[in-house]
C-alpha cells in the first residue's frame, strides 16, 4: 500500500456517506435496461430503494446521461447528477461516473467521506448487507467492503485454443472429491454493491484496496441482469423474493389511491331495466377511509369509468375522484404533483391490467387478493382480502402508525 493511500484511510471518516448508482441510457445487451421493469419496478427505481433503506447512507445519487432515467429517478427519491457524454459510451468505466459523481457533488459544498457503488443491475439487492458493509467502513474496520456469496462449487476452465476441448480443475485437484463440509467454501462477488472510503478511491481510483472485507449475501439475491434471459429469470422470481422480503407490518406512505371497481366494489354490476348501475360496497371499507381521513392522509379514487355511482360512492366517503380517466399514469403524475408528493410516497391499490401504469410509478403498488394475475405479479404487496370485501379497509391499516 501506497503511503498515500495510508494516510487517506488513516484519517478520520467525515463527510457523507454517498450511494452512487451509475445509470446509463445506452444498453446492447437489454436495450434501455436500467429501467425495465423486474416485480413491475424499473431496475433503477429498485436500486435507489434498496439505498435508501440502507441504514447509514445519507444520500442516494443517480448518475445518468438520459432524460428519462433523470425523471424516474427523481422521482423515486435519488439526487441526479447528469454524466457528459465522453463518460457515458459503452467502453466509460464505473469508476470514471463515480468519481465525476462525487466531483459535482462536492462543487456543491458537500464532502464526500463514503462511497456505496450500487449497481441497478441487481434487482434483489439486500439493504440489510449494504448497511452492513457502510458501518464496516464507518467503523473503520475496512476501506473496501464487496458483496459476494459463498460457495462451494467445483470450478473448471478450458484449454487454450489449441485444446479447448481439455478441461482443468481450478479449486480442486481433478481425482479428489471431498464431501461439501471437508471441502474450503469460496465467495464469488456478485457485482450488487461496494463501499469504499472516498478519498482513498480518489488516489487509487479503484475499488478495491487496503483492507478488504465481504459482505456476505445470500446467494439467491445474486442474480446480475445482463440478457434479456436473466431478465426474465428476475422479472419471474421477483414476485416470491418480494414478497418474502416484506415485512407484513407498515406501509409507509404520504397517500394512498385507490382504483374503483374491484377495489371498493366486487366487480360485478346490477343493471336495472333503465340501464342505471347499482354496485355492492363495503362498510368496513367506508371505515377504514374515513380512519384515514382523520389522520390527515390525502386519497384519490382514479377510475376509467365514467359512471354516476364512481362520483357518488366518492361524495360519501369525502375524497377526491377522478372519473373517466383513459391516462391513470398521467393523471395520478399530475395530481401528486399538484399535492406535492412524491409518486414514491403514494400507494396505489388496483385490481386489473389498467392499473399496471399507475403502479408502476408509486413506491407501493398494492393488489387486492383477486386482482389479474399481471397485477398480483406487478404489486410489491397483495393483501389478503379481495375488492369489495375489506380490502381498502386492509391497507388504510397498514397505513396508519399505531
Amino acid at each position: 500500500m501506497s503511503d498515500d493511500l495510508s494516510d487517506d484511510m488513516s484519517d478520520a471518516t467525515d463527510g457523507l456517506t454517498v450511494a452512487i448508482i451509475p445509470a446509463r441510457g445506452g444498453s446492447k445487451g437489454v436495450p434501455r435496461k436500467n429501467l425495465r421493469t423486474v416485480g413491475g419496478v424499473p431496475l433503477v427505481v429498485r436500486a435507489i430503494r434498496a439505498a435508501r433503506d440502507a441504514a447509514g447512507i445519507d444520500l442516494v445519487v443517480v448518475s445518468t446521461d438520459d432524460d428519462e432515467i433523470a425523471a424516474v429517478s427523481a422521482a423515486a427519491g435519488a439526487r441526479v447528477v447528469r454524466r457528459p457524454a465522453e463518460i457515458s459510451g459503452d467502453t466509460a468505466s464505473s469508476e470514471s461516473a463515480i468519481l465525476h459523481a462525487v466531483d459535482e457533488i462536492e462543487a456543491a459544498g458537500e464532502r464526500v467521506g463514503i462511497i456505496a457503488f450500487v449497481q441497478a443491475t441487481s434487482p434483489f439487492l439486500p439493504s440489510a448487507a449494504l448497511a452492513g458493509a457502510v458501518a464496516e467502513v464507518q467503523a473503520d474496520r475496512a476501506d473496501s467492503v464487496f458483496s459476494a456469496h459463498e460457495t462451494y462449487g467445483f470450478l473448471w476452465r478450458r484449454g487454450s485454443a489449441s485444446q479447448v476441448d481439455q478441461a482443468t480443475a481450478i479449486n480442486h485437484e481433478a481425482a479428489h472429491r471431498p464431501r461439501r463440509q471437508d471441502r474450503e467454501p469460496h465467495y464469488l462477488e456478485t457485482g450488487a454493491f461496494y463501499v469504499f472510503r472516498a478519498e482513498a478511491f480518489r488516489t487509487s481510483r479503484h475499488r478495491f484496496f487496503g483492507r478488504i472485507r465481504i459482505a456476505e449475501v445470500p446467494e439467491w439475491t445474486a442474480i446480475e441482469i445482463d440478457d434479456a434471459q436473466q431478465l426474465r429469470i428476475a422479472d419471474a422470481l421477483a414476485a416470491v423474493h418480494d414478497r418474502a422480503g416484506e415485512a407484513p407490518g407498515r406501509i409507509d406512505v404520504r397517500a394512498v389511491v385507490t382504483d374503483f371497481d374491484g377495489v371498493h366494489t366486487d366487480d360485478t354490476a346490477i343493471i336495472d331495466a333503465d340501464g342505471g348501475e347499482r354496485v355492492r360496497v363495503s362498510r368496513e371499507d367506508g371505515m377504514g377511509v374515513a380512519l384515514l381521513r382523520r389522520a390527515g392522509i390525502p386519497m384519490l379514487i382514479l377510475s376509467t369509468e365514467q359512471n354516476p355511482v364512481v362520483r357518488a360512492r366518492a361524495e360519501k366517503l369525502r375524497v377526491p375522484v377522478l372519473h373517466g380517466i383513459d391516462d391513470k399514469e398521467q393523471a395520478l403524475r399530475a395530481w401528486a404533483a399538484d399535492a406535492g408528493i412524491r409518486l414514491d410516497d403514494i400507494a396505489y391499490l388496483g385490481n386489473d391490467v389498467n392499473d399496471l401504469p399507475a403502479m408502476r410509478i408509486v413506491g407501493w403498488p398494492v393488489a387486492v387478493a383477486n386482482a389479474h394475475p399481471r397485477v398480483l405479479a406487478a404489486a410489491r404487496v397483495v393483501l389478503t382480502r379481495t375488492g369489495g370485501n375489506g380490502a381498502v379497509r386492509e391497507l388504510v391499516e397498514r397505513v396508519l402508525p399505531d
